[in-house]
């Protein structure tokens, strides 16, 4: 007679038969990097996440390396905003910096940047307002290319547009492929929902829209197949990577793009998602364990790449302390 508990008798009998594993090389460990110096304060809204100032990065790289973390994905906090986002496309823009200064302490770290604008405007949208008070589509998709090829000239990896616009993907595609970069991929943010778990994350970027929200260009959060729409679009476009977010309460969608795409799969475990559980376990609420669960819970949905600010929390789970 089978007995199903036979193999969780013990720890090493339940370690061999594992059938999901977390690994420190799949994740992507977000930066917050803020212009000014001397510069490393906690995100009051993140506990244990901070902005940091170009001097500030060579002290965090070494520890990320120290975690056996690989990737990063950097995000710029900047004074100067205007309608049309010049500071990020700036040569010496913040991100620009960032990514020159984290390529001269560790060459072989991979440097993916966020291609957005709600960062750099002042009305805090990802795209050109039109004289209606709309997002033109195709007005931003100069802008978002022209963000991405100075990423890449900056010396970044992979760039990973987060703006939903409709074509951005083809439109960075050629503006770096035309510059000689064919070598620099697109992490697409394909299907990324209207959330509210991205509250803490608009604090840190100081993101947030001045007026309106962002649901004519994010996507519902009813929606799957929709996104799976989404997904194929930046396939045929040149994606190298998709992206679903926010990821916990979004394990569905990512489950059914594994299944139907065969380019490799990121989830977004976003702001909202690690504060929550962050603060729980800070408060006793939760095991420490409860963050190994919830993100393992995304690589078991099917996720090939989890972005997330447990990555360093999850070195000591996966055997690194």
């Amino acid at each position: 007679m089978r007995r199903a508990r036979r193999l969780r008798v013990n720890k090493v009998t339940r370690e061999l038969v594992r059938e999901t594993r977390l690994d420190m090389k799949e994740l992507v460990y977000p930066i917050f990097v803020i212009e000014g110096e001397n510069i490393k304060s906690e995100i009051k809204s993140m506990p244990g996440v901070y902005h940091f100032s170009i001097d500030k990065l060579e002290e965090e790289i070494k520890d990320i390396e120290n975690h056996g973390i690989q990737n990063i994905m950097i995000f710029g906090v900047t004074a100067h905003k205007d309608w049309c986002a010049s500071s990020g496309f700036d040569d010496n823009g913040i991100v620009q910096q960032a990514v020159r200064e984290i390529k001269r302490i560790s060459p072989e770290m991979n440097v993916i940047t966020d291609v957005c604008m709600c960062e750099y405007t002042d009305h805090g949208h990802c795209g050109i307002i039109n004289d209606e008070g709309y997002v033109d589509n195709d007005k931003s998709l100069e802008f978002l290319a022209k963000i991405a090829l100075s990423h890449a000239k900056a010396g970044a990896d992979m760039v990973a547009p987060s703006d939903m616009m409709d074509f951005r993907v083809a439109a960075i595609r050629k503006i770096l492929d035309e510059n000689g970069f064919v070598n620099v991929g697109i992490m697409a943010y394909s299907a990324k929902y209207a959330s509210n778990f991205y509250g803490p994350f608009r604090d840190a970027a100081d993101s947030a829209p001045a007026f309106g929200d962002r649901k004519t260009y994010q996507m519902d959060p009813s929606n799957f197949n929709e996104a799976m729409l989404e997904c194929k679009y930046d396939i045929e476009e040149g994606a190298d990577i998709i992206m679903v977010k926010p990821a916990l309460s979004y394990l569905d969608v990512i489950k059914g793009a594994s299944e139907r795409f065969d380019v490799p799969l990121a989830a977004y475990n976003v702001s909202g998602e690690y504060t929550m559980i962050k603060n729980a376990v800070n408060q006793g609420l939760l095991n420490e364990e409860a963050i190994y669960e919830a993100v393992m819970s995304i690589k078991r949905a099917g996720a090939n790449i989890i972005i997330t600010y447990f990555a360093k929390d999850l070195a000591k789970f996966i055997g690194r302390y």
